[in-house]
């Protein structure tokens, strides 16, 4: 029994360290992009490309917690991660990971094609060594995090495609500006926790959260028309058109009161609406494009 105890625990610090949801999260972008992009012969691809992914992200994650240890050590809600915690050591987590990412773009350059590839390799580098070290210097870590974010559905429409074209500059731009007032909530629910930690954030220095919002709010309104072009460019359809002005309309105007009436309540509400918003407009679109 205690070694099952500890076989569980181990493999939860393993989920931990890979980030499993956020992993999860980005494989369905992926996979998003992979499908909008679909085309007869393809579908072969779909695997490698899900394992070849896979293995960036985990790499990617757990590097990100290799830099940030002693961050992460700062902070309430990071404290108890593996690494901090001491449960695992830096030296080899490192040397996993590291291998783990160059397992994963080998494999999506031999079995998808080399520009997937590229792109799983820049998401990677900037997510790790531009994003994670300037949170320590400048509040703009916060739009070049908003990066590697958006990369994996162009990833995945590049695997379908084999060219990024400006559809794919559309998907990314979805995702970019989606992420801007997700991020923006969630840093201003713990600014505290992450001032703490020296992490250069907006929310920082705005304990009312009004010039935060206000930022959630621009980013939320550039996406509105930005989610309409989809159907504008042939992606999708008319029920796709409708269903995101209503839903992009709602996530602005959740934005839009947290900045005028800011708490800590609506600023929850913003981060949970972002959750929900992107999955439900992906399978929108995705639904109505019919493939």
């Amino acid at each position: 029994m205690v070694a099952i105890a500890l076989r569980r625990g181990y493999l939860a610090d393993v989920l931990v360290l890979i980030k499993a949801r956020i992993a999860a999260w980005t494989l369905f972008t992926v996979v998003a992009g992979f499908v909008l992009g679909a085309q007869p012969g393809t579908q072969e691809v779909l695997l490698p490309l899900i394992l070849g992914t896979a293995l960036v992200i985990a790499g990617a994650n757990a590097l990100n917690q290799v830099a940030e240890v002693d961050v992460d050590a700062r902070m309430r809600r990071t404290r108890n991660r593996p690494l901090p915690a001491g449960r695992m050591a830096v030296g080899p987590v490192a040397t996993v990971a590291g291998l783990a990412g160059v397992t994963g773009i080998a494999l999506l350059a031999v079995a998808v094609n080399g520009l997937t590839a590229a792109l799983a390799a820049l998401t990677l580098v900037s997510y790790v060594f531009f994003y994670t070290p300037l949170k320590r210097r400048s509040t703009v870590a916060t739009l070049v995090g908003a990066v590697p974010g958006a990369l994996p559905i162009a990833g995945g429409w590049a695997a379908a495609r084999g060219q990024i074209d400006a559809t794919a500059v559309v998907l990314f731009l979805i995702l970019f500006l989606w992420q801007m007032p997700h991020f923006l909530a969630l840093s201003w629910l713990y600014r505290e926790d992450y001032a703490q930690a020296g992490l250069r954030m907006l929310a920082g220095s705005d304990p009312t959260g009004r010039l935060t919002f206000a930022h959630a709010t621009v980013y939320a309104a550039a996406l509105i028309p930005i989610t309409l072009l989809p159907t504008m460019m042939g992606l999708a359809g008319r029920a796709y058109f409708w269903g995101a002005l209503i839903l992009t309309l709602a996530y602005g105007w959740a934005a839009l009161t947290t900045a005028i009436w800011p708490s800590t309540a609506r600023a929850r509400r913003l981060f949970l609406w972002s959750i929900g918003y992107l999955p439900v407009l992906l399978t929108l679109m995705m639904v109505d494009t019919g493939v």
